[in-house]
């Protein structure tokens, strides 16, 4: 949306001869006030300097908001627990899609027009069998999204509304179908074709776990902590997976390769592979000793000189509670409960490595809290989903997140192409010398 600056201003001066500079200033709904350096290279031949560009905002947005002091999540406006409590994926799409929960019809119809998208053409089996069988997962889910714009053509520009909304609804309807074609092909098994009777994370959890040999029986319990997990991943602000969708659809790419763009950047390790590499602590830690062993491993992480890292715990923006987490531990405990895994010893280390940092000084003066993707890692492993398949959950769930973003960008009438600067510190202009002078 076109912003209007407030009476408020920043007055830059300088050292150099420069004059000062004003430069307008923008307030927000919530959050920090932003000030507005567009003028600042024209008028002054200088550019800011901010890696990782943690004090840019690159864009305004009416999505999703972050407060990292309070541990507060705001999807358009909503606190997080209540849309993880009474509401399901879908309607969190929908959210996050139009900026409105849905009336019962409109759910209803958008509910419809996702189920009866997720199949996928058959010819993607034939593309899967390029791929070796212990391929990791996140390679061929880049490799799925991206070719998905060779099977949909009639939904890939950009600049129209309705292709828009068409490969938006392809892309959150056929992701599950997607990453369970890529589980199954890592096992070996036949694929499932989705039910249209079934939820959401209903249909996932069938297409992932049954066989033709025998009915598939779903439980309740675990349906609804897979909704949640997508519910807690489906959007979290200008995060560096989230930055790269928009960067690379500011190019005028289609929706599927920007999405796919997005998915590349989820697979790091910073990034959506922190649930993973949170379990392979787990197993490193289990292989040492299991609990028994925990007072060493904590010793080692409180080292300064030591190189081990506690996985699963604290976060770049919040700087208190993740509210995320909370529910995920919720969920974490009633799905150890129904499947009675508290006494499994992978289970009873990551409980008993939860209350240790829960409870020890160390790392609640730090708020090194346990995050969501200690908890969702968890989850999804005592579910049956591998460790190798917790970035795709991710980016499956994250999809919606990633296209809202995208449309909110496209209709903003002052967005452009990315296109950031640098501070050059390399070799100034020289002459390339004949190769028999060098």
């Amino acid at each position: 949306m076109a912003l209007t600056p407030s009476n408020d201003k920043a007055t830059l001066t300088f050292t150099d001869g420069t004059a000062p500079l004003d430069l307008p200033i923008y307030k927000g709904t919530v959050g920090p006030d932003v000030i507005d350096i567009r003028a600042l290279y024209g008028k002054t031949g200088k550019f800011t300097y901010d890696p990782g560009f943690l004090s840019t905002a690159s864009c305004n947005s009416t999505i999703t908001y972050i407060d990292g002091d309070k541990g507060e999540l705001l999807y358009r406006g909503y606190p997080i627990e209540q849309i993880a409590t009474r509401c399901d994926y879908l309607e969190t799409c929908l959210l996050l899609l139009y900026g409105e929960l849905p009336t019962p019809a409109q759910k209803a119809d958008f509910v419809q027009r996702v189920t009866h998208h997720t199949m996928v053409n058959e010819q993607m089996q034939f593309f899967m069998r390029g791929f070796r069988r212990d391929a990791h997962p996140m390679a061929v889910m880049t490799g799925l999204v991206g070719a998905l714009s060779a099977f949909y053509p009639d939904s890939m520009n950009l600049n129209d509304p309705w292709q828009r909304e068409v490969s938006a609804i392809r892309l959150i309807a056929k992701m599950p179908t997607l990453v369970a074609m890529a589980y199954k092909y890592t096992v070996g098994q036949p694929y499932m074709y989705p039910q249209n009777e079934l939820s959401y994370a209903g249909n996932f959890m069938r297409m992932m776990f049954a066989t033709p040999c025998e009915e598939y029986k779903s439980n309740d319990v675990l349906v609804r902590a897979m909704d949640r997990i997508f519910i807690l991943h489906a959007d979290h602000e200008q995060n560096a997976s989230t930055s790269t969708v928009r960067l690379c659809a500011s190019s005028g790419t289609n929706p599927f390769a920007a999405i796919a763009a997005g998915v590349a950047c989820l697979w790091g390790p910073a990034h959506g592979g922190a649930n993973e590499a949170c379990l392979n602590m787990l197993y490193d830690i289990q292989a040492q000793g299991g609990v028994a062993k925990i007072g060493e491993f904590i010793a080692k992480v409180k080292d300064k000189n030591s190189n081990v890292k506690l996985m699963g715990f604290g976060h770049r923006v919040y700087k208190n509670y993740d509210p995320r987490a909370k529910l995920m531990r919720e969920t974490c405990h009633e799905v150890l409960t129904e499947l009675g895994l508290h006494d499994d010893p992978l289970f009873k280390l990551a409980m008993a490595l939860e209350k240790i940092a829960l409870e020890d000084d160390y790392f609640v003066s730090r708020k090194l809290y346990p995050n969501v993707d200690y908890y969702s890692g968890i989850v999804q492993k005592a579910i049956g989903i591998p460790v190798p398949l917790f970035t795709a959950v991710f980016a499956l769930a994250r999809t919606v997140g990633w296209i809202a973003q995208l449309n909110e960008m496209i209709a903003d009438p002052e967005y452009k192409i990315g296109r950031p600067r640098q501070l050059f510190v390399g070799a100034t202009a020289r002459e390339v010398k004949p190769l028999s002078q060098r």
